[in-house]
């Protein structure tokens, strides 16, 4: 599976985006694949996909075989049109897809209980669009939102499956690291 993040230059247009697959077995990073571009379009809330997505498929484009899953660093179903990110890509490139992000963009929910894999449900105008799920005991829940050919429980399972030591699960942390680092030595 792979994560996905992009990163962009303060102040410009310029940008990196990483594609980075991990073994979810282990966790251990098996090969990464960046992209060194301009976005073509402005920053616009809930328009993060035609920002982001050119980038993307371009780095994904760049790894060796293509992918099992995308696991995107925004959202899914989670969104006011319920067309995010992860449902963007997954849709472009047919594959199972879902994102993991770090604050709520719609809905409302409660707090999960404390411990690592406890969840709630994410509820926006009456409908279940994500879930609030703790990957590690006392620490701030990420929010997981089902993108295209995957259920809510299964991306609730693999987040946590996928969070080890952090609260992000390891293949978007890991493209965050990539995609901040190569930003950096351009």
């Amino acid at each position: 599976m792979v994560g996905l993040d992009v990163t962009y230059e303060v102040g410009s247009a310029r940008a990196v985006a990483a594609a980075v697959v991990v073994d979810v077995a282990t966790l251990a990073v098996a090969e990464v694949a960046t992209f060194a571009g301009e976005s073509r379009f402005p920053y616009v809330p809930g328009l993060l996909a035609f920002r982001e997505v050119p980038l993307l498929l371009a780095a994904v484009e760049r790894l060796s075989a293509p992918p099992s899953l995308l696991i995107c660093d925004g959202y899914g179903l989670a969104h006011p049109r319920r067309f995010g990110l992860a449902c963007h890509l997954g849709v472009l490139l047919d594959l199972p897809s879902y994102g993991v992000a770090k604050t709520a963009f719609v809905g409302r929910s409660t707090d999960p209980a404390p411990a690592r894999g406890a969840s709630s449900a994410l509820v926006d105008e009456g409908e279940v669009v994500g879930s609030v799920v703790r990957t590690r005991t006392d620490v701030k829940p990420v929010f997981v939102s089902a993108g295209h050919r995957i259920g809510l429980a299964d991306c609730v399972d693999l987040t946590v499956r996928l969070s080890g030591r952090y609260r992000i699960p390891e293949p978007t942390r890991q493209a965050d690291i990539v995609s901040r680092s190569t930003l950096r030595s351009l």
